[in-house]
């Protein structure tokens, strides 16, 4: 008998949605979603709504079953150091990229997307194929990393709210997919808003005014909404002027009324309590569950049941107050598929159709480990290559010297999932050199034995900078430099430098690899060293990209995307949200060790021939800016082509410059392309917190190509007319 009920099923399951019969309305996918979600939110009981606020909006009474969320900044986390997925549970390996830090150094939004795409696949396998995670992955973080000693830098594209927000649209439309009806895997962008401080960040204000909200702090949140249509995210810990944001009136008046969005919007956990607790901006728990429905927050990570109970027995909501936030949920699962025929759902069988189980495990698949290696070199800054110190050439070297407490270890984050497998730098340079060449290691704890080791070596490479966990248990980090979630950095300086000084003076041919979640202040290193290499933590194939670029196998053209003062004293107090007084390259005033965009190659490029489709910008429209890019060395190599902007007769203040276009394109030697960047009039406009919107004033504006924002090397003056 079970097993004909079973084939039934299955057969009612593959008719078309049309021909079945359905117990309830908002069971019919033919229906509209707002019919099915009212439908649904009828019948269920006050305490099935209750229940519906955490993250597993089920509702096993009327056959209903959702899905909970997932970790996956740089790759699905179904284990890593986080223990996400519950302790004491089976780790499932998974592909596993550099930091999204690492991910913004790429500069490149079609890798992401694809990067993207391989872990909204794996998330659909495990969750098929294992009933394990679930398909809302919080991701991409869209914060902004305003200034180096935030702990969480690491999980940040950047500083600059066009690029941030270009690689989030990426990475959002990845785990999406490009099903015109369902999703792949649901976005979660982390976290709105403007939270870059960890020191105090559960009480903590970040104070500004409208216009920074609108230009700069909200900006890839927006991108992320209109563009990329993600339709979830997670409230930060901080207030914005005094008022929590998982309270904040701007989550209605803004992100709903004004960009769309009507989705997924849940706290961070224990954000509930915070506000009573910490921020002390409601003196009850029913208060603070109240303040955060009526300002649209629809699930909770906290313990918030008896609070949104007493809420209702208080009279400080009601039922339609809980029903119209809960729409935005049941409207991500109808996108995923929750709510439809299996049949119907083309992601649904991912896991379990025969023809992926018969190529083992997507982790293990060659082109997801291949994808995984070229991100890594993507990712990978050359900062200092003195007399083409780099790259290496294998054959003329008979012996290397490998020092630094991270050569022989690949760093895992804590939002980190397990990979399958992990080269470290020291593996992937005896990898690439083969038998032939000597490879000696030291992690260089002893000074005196590292020297000896660098001294007897033709070449010395040495791999510093931070553990990306500190090593260290939650909300303890030893070393000052270093910082992570909850801890912010106590400094810039890099402890580990002096294992460099004492490697370069035992043997001049040393070249140090900056393996670091954040910039520091390695003026030393600079002034001295004669090769710098930059790369994150966390890739699978952390050790073979690297090799790939020492030794020229791959041509690095990573860019970074936060500038890397000088010294810690220029830049303003932490707490200082107001970026104008001096914060990021738009408005520093001192001059950085690296700025923003900054990366070599090892070959050369030239730009001539700036045009602009036209010689005016009307309110509206928009121009082209084109530029001919030529290879003029021996090597092919990618170039980052950056459109700058600097108003010159704006009545307001405005940033020195800013970014509001780029292309990464490939160049054989010789070869020249035309690379063409689109400028619309919007993004020259500024927010009038007195008008309330965005104004296009009268203005000259120039127009900046070049290689970085500090290597300008074409302009043009273009009118604005509105």
């Amino acid at each position: 008998m079970k097993i004909r009920l079973a084939t039934a099923f299955l057969a009612l399951m593959a008719l078309p949605a049309c021909a079945q019969q359905y117990q309830y309305p908002f069971q019919n996918p033919s229906l509209p979603a707002n019919q099915r979600i009212s439908d649904l939110l009828s019948r269920m009981t006050p305490a099935e709504k209750i229940q519906a606020l955490s993250t597993d909006p089920s509702v096993p009474r009327l056959g209903v079953v959702g899905t909970g969320h997932v970790e996956g900044l740089h790759g699905l986390a179904l284990g890593g150091p986080g223990g996400w997925e519950g302790r004491g549970k089976a780790i499932i390996p998974t592909t596993t990229f550099p930091q999204s830090r690492g991910l913004g150094h790429t500069w490149d939004p079609a890798l992401i997307e694809k990067a993207a795409a391989v872990e909204a696949f794996e998330t659909r396998y495990a969750f098929g194929k294992y009933h394990r995670g679930g398909l809302v992955v919080r991701a991409p973080n869209a914060d902004l990393s305003r200034d180096p000693r935030w702990g969480r830098s690491e999980e940040s594209y950047g500083e600059d709210p066009f690029l941030v927000g270009t690689l989030t649209v990426a990475f959002a439309k990845g785990l999406q997919g490009d099903d015109p009806r369902y999703w792949e895997t649901s976005s979660l962008m982390k976290h709105f808003l403007a939270n870059s401080n960890e020191n105090r960040r559960d009480g903590s204000s970040s104070n500004f005014d409208d216009r920074l909200f609108h230009e700069y702090y909200s900006v890839p949140f927006r991108m992320g909404v209109e563009e990329g249509h993600s339709d979830a995210f997670m409230t930060s810990y901080n207030a914005w002027n005094g008022i929590p944001m998982a309270a904040q009136p701007v989550l209605r008046d803004v992100v709903m009324k004004d960009w769309g969005f009507d989705g997924i919007i849940c706290t961070d956990a224990g954000a509930l309590t915070n506000m009573v607790t910490h921020h002390k901006y409601y003196k009850t728990m029913a208060e603070a569950a109240a303040g955060a429905i009526h300002a649209g927050v629809n699930q909770f990570l906290d313990n918030y049941k008896q609070s949104v109970e007493d809420a209702l027995a208080q009279h400080l909501i009601t039922e339609q107050d809980i029903d119209r936030n809960l729409a935005g949920v049941y409207r991500v699962m109808i996108r995923l598929g929750m709510m439809d025929p299996v049949a119907q759902v083309p992601y649904a069988k991912i896991g379990i159709d025969d023809n992926d189980a018969a190529k083992g495990d997507p982790w293990d698949w060659a082109d997801h480990k291949a994808l995984a290696r070229k991100v890594t070199d993507e990712s990978i800054v050359l900062l200092k290559n003195q007399n083409n110190t780099l790259p290496l050439d294998a054959s003329k070297l008979k012996s290397i010297a490998v020092i630094g407490p991270y050569a022989d270890i690949v760093a895992l984050d804590w939002y980190s999932g397990t990979p399958p497998f992990a080269v470290s730098p020291l593996e992937g340079i005896r990898n690439a050199v083969g038998s032939g060449v000597k490879v000696a290691f030291s992690k260089g704890s002893d000074p005196e034995q590292a020297a000896a080791l660098a001294k007897s070596a033709d070449v010395a490479i040495v791999v510093i900078g931070n553990h990306p966990t500190c090593d260290s248990g939650w909300n303890v980090c030893p070393v000052p430099s270093d910082g992570k979630e909850a801890i912010d950095r106590q400094t810039l300086t890099l402890e580990q430098e002096k294992i460099a000084k004492a490697v370069y003076a035992a043997n001049p041919h040393t070249i140090v690899v900056l393996n670091t979640s954040f910039p520091y202040t390695t003026n030393w290193t600079e002034e001295n060293v004669p090769a710098i290499v930059e790369m994150t933590h966390n890739s699978e194939e952390e050790g073979t990209g690297l090799a790939d670029v020492l030794f020229g196998s791959y041509n690095p053209a990573g860019r970074l995307t936060q500038t890397w003062v000088a010294s810690m004293a220029d830049l303003p107090e932490m707490m200082d949200y107001n970026i104008r007084d001096g914060r990021t390259y738009m408005y520093a005033k001192q001059k950085p060790l690296y700025a923003f965009g900054y990366g070599l190659s090892y070959t050369t490029f030239a730009y001539s021939d700036l045009k602009l489709s036209s010689e005016e910008m009307k309110g509206g429209g928009s121009v082209t800016v084109s530029v001919e890019v030529k290879n003029t060395g021996s090597r092919a190599g990618d170039e980052v082509v950056q459109l700058y902007v600097a108003h010159t007769g704006s009545k307001v203040a405005r940033p020195n410059e800013e970014l509001e276009g780029f292309d990464r394109v490939s160049l054989a030697p010789g070869e020249t392309k035309t690379v063409t960047l689109p400028l619309k009039a919007q993004q020259l406009a500024y927010w009038s917190d007195d008008k309330n919107g965005w104004v296009l004033e009268p203005d000259h504006v120039e127009i900046r190509v070049g290689s970085s924002s500090d290597n300008i090397r074409l302009r043009k003056t273009i009118a604005v007319a509105p």
